[in-house]
């Protein structure tokens, strides 16, 4: 299979440099020109919705069926997110700082999964981005039927006096339903036309750009945000390492379990250790403003983890060689 030439290519390369650039020229952005913040809040949906599009346009519809029916990997992942992530959590929630809007952010970030920029460090790593890819309409479906439920258990039923319902369902809608559903339409127009192609081809190379912009933009409208709160924030750091650290065992003891071969246990681990702090944005965005610190501590969240996905892509091959022991599972 052909390598893929020019500007695209390197821009593949080097993704990884590319997204701790933008996230550092958002920070610089963000201190600069604080009262670009609200404008840039604006700018989130959208951009985010593009990278969905584009990341949404990899998983060919039949392939999602395909990989519902091979039964190891959807349950490996479904567990390790929906099951061991909540544990780890309430572990960890009682330890928390007690300000409302901290503990709101942290558990709107922790309780979901990943389902973009995974993808591109579980492939470093060695890991099955096409499983990953086709399980990620699974992942997103099943992150917004339960964080209102994960959200209830731990903060109690007096968290409908403070978190709407109508955010979460319109952030389901233009991050979720429209992405999919312009991924699919795109894919049945590209299966019957050249032209169709060529727009697939166009938008799959934005990927990396896409990914640089909405990190660029979230870091950039958030950090104006800091001022006063720096020590809340700060506070959480330490936390979001703890979960990478456990996750990463907690994900190798799931493949194991289930017997995964070595590119999907990786792809297991890193969907366990990745977090989903650009979609979740937008509902930490639409919390009352006694809450605004929320969407800083989700996306402080990111910050940590990139620089941890960094360490990820040298450790979880050691942690899962290409000569193991672990049975592979059918194709």
């Amino acid at each position: 299979m052909a390598q893929p030439q020019g500007v695209v290519a390197r821009m593949e390369q080097h993704q990884v440099a590319i997204y701790l650039a933008a996230m550092v020229a958002g920070a610089g952005i963000g201190w600069a020109a604080p009262a670009a913040g609200p404008g840039l809040e604006h700018a989130i949906n959208p951009v985010l919705g593009a990278l969905l599009f584009v990341t949404f346009l990899q998983v060919p519809a039949a392939e999602l069926l395909r990989s519902l029916r091979d039964g190891r990997f959807p349950a490996a992942v479904l567990a390790v997110n929906f099951l061991l992530v909540p544990l780890v959590v309430a572990a960890m929630f009682t330890f928390l700082p007690a300000d409302q809007a901290v503990r709101i952010g942290v558990l709107l970030v922790l309780l979901c999964p990943c389902v973009d920029y995974v993808i591109v460090f579980s492939g470093l790593a060695g890991g099955s981005s096409r499983r990953l890819l086709a399980a990620t309409p699974l992942l997103l479906l099943t992150q917004m039927l339960l964080l209102p439920v994960f959200l209830v258990l731990f903060l109690g039923s007096d968290l409908s006096d403070i978190v709407e319902v109508g955010p979460f369902v319109t952030a389901f809608i233009v991050l979720i339903v429209i992405p999919l559903a312009l991924a699919w339409a795109t894919q049945f127009w590209s299966a019957r036309a050249e032209s169709g192609r060529r727009a697939s081809a166009a938008a799959t190379a934005l990927m990396v750009p896409l990914m640089a912009a909405t990190l660029l933009v979230v870091v950039a409208s958030q950090v104006p945000k800091l001022e006063g709160q720096v020590a809340d924030v700060a506070a959480v750091v330490p936390f979001y390492v703890v979960f990478l650290v456990v996750m990463a065992f907690a994900g190798l003891l799931v493949a194991r379990l289930c017997r995964l071969d070595p590119p999907s246990g990786r792809a297991v681990v890193f969907s366990g250790a990745t977090r989903n702090s650009l979609v979740v944005l937008p509902l930490a965005l639409a919390l009352p403003d006694p809450l605004a610190v929320a969407a800083v501590v989700v996306v402080t969240q990111t910050l940590v983890e990139v620089v941890g996905m960094v360490i990820y892509v040298r450790l979880v091959p050691r942690l899962l060689p290409a000569a193991t022991d672990i049975s592979p599972a059918p194709a």
